[in-house]
């Protein structure tokens, strides 16, 4: 009798599941966006929001709380109940911030369901063309014959160009110093103008213009860049694993219902296999990921370890 009333228990939570799923949405769901309007993120935001309305019928709306980082954002989901009603589309700071700031704001793991990452803004080391080198095992090797006088600049301490940088520094065993700036646009400014020497950039602030009187080395992404497919991966270049992107992905409150996530991954997969969805992603300077939950839960661990000993170097959090 026991085993046959926990067959039955088993069977109606499973169908309970189903059912959610079919349901779902019942009611309109926002879309929490850590971040302020009208960058790229805010973006593919926007469009996914408006695609998962038409194809669930139902209303998504985007909600942007930005500030401290994006903590404030996602504490907002994490406080919301796990009923799909609430969503999370974040950038990379969301795994940043657990290193950056003195008390980890939140537990990645055990507060949040990865739904799916949809896609990263890659990075690409550049170099005035002053500097005499046209690849990245030119540019280490020009480093270690001049330690310390080659400077590198960043969108601001604490930014992934800061880190991608304080990265290279740890892997190539070379001396290069930090100049921060205010902002992508200025650190290209004074990379062109010869104030530094090297730069994280990021590719969508690549302007023709910037190509054309600046050296690009090599991709920070695991694989070439569909935005830059001529142009080789720091990893093909030598340095195993190096991979820096402002990635953006979907995900809920702890406890989403499996069945919910599911549904989720399968509608938003299905938006991003369009052609005109894949020419929007491509002109917002993005390069398609479309990961599962589960390598998107790796993803957020991976982003802790491989930044921790960066953001140490670098001193860019509060906890140095």
């Amino acid at each position: 009798m026991i085993a046959r009333a926990l067959i039955t228990t088993m069977l109606l939570l499973g169908f309970g599941s189903v059912t959610a799923a079919a349901d779902y949405p019942e009611k309109p769901v926002r879309i929490i966006v850590p971040v302020a309007a009208g960058g790229g993120v805010d973006a593919m935001a926007r469009l996914l929001a408006q695609h998962l309305g038409e194809r669930l019928h139902q209303q998504f709306t985007v909600e942007n709380r930005a500030g401290a980082a994006g903590v404030i954002g996602s504490k907002t989901v994490i406080a919301s109940p796990a009923d799909g009603a609430t969503l999370l589309y974040s950038p990379s700071s969301l795994s940043l911030a657990v290193l950056v700031n003195k008390t980890a704001p939140y537990d990645l793991a055990k507060d949040f369901t990865p739904i799916i990452n949809v896609a990263i803004s890659p990075y690409a080391l550049v170099v005035n063309p002053s500097v005499p080198v046209r690849s990245v095992a030119e540019l280490i090797a020009y480093a270690k014959s001049n330690p310390g006088k080659l400077s590198y600049g960043s969108a601001g301490i604490g930014s992934a160009s800061h880190l991608a940088a304080e990265l290279l520094k740890l892997k190539a065993g070379i001396d290069m110093v930090h100049v921060p700036n205010k902002g992508m646009n200025p650190a290209l400014i004074d990379l062109m103008g010869g104030q530094v020497q090297v730069l994280f950039a990021s590719v969508p602030g690549l302007s023709a213009e910037h190509a054309q009187r600046l050296t690009v080395l090599a991709m920070a992404e695991r694989k070439r860049s569909a935005l830059m497919p001529d142009v080789p991966t720091m990893e093909e270049a030598g340095l195993r694993g190096f991979a820096v992107a402002n990635w953006a992905g979907l995900l809920g409150p702890a406890g989403l219902d499996a069945a919910i996530v599911q549904k989720l991954h399968e509608e938003v997969i299905a938006i991003l296999n369009t052609q005109a969805m894949q020419e929007r992603v491509r002109m917002l300077g993005f390069d398609l990921v479309a990961s599962s939950p589960g390598e998107f839960a790796r993803q957020l661990q991976d982003d802790v370890e491989r930044w921790a000993p960066a953001v140490n170097a670098a001193g860019a959090g509060e906890k140095n």
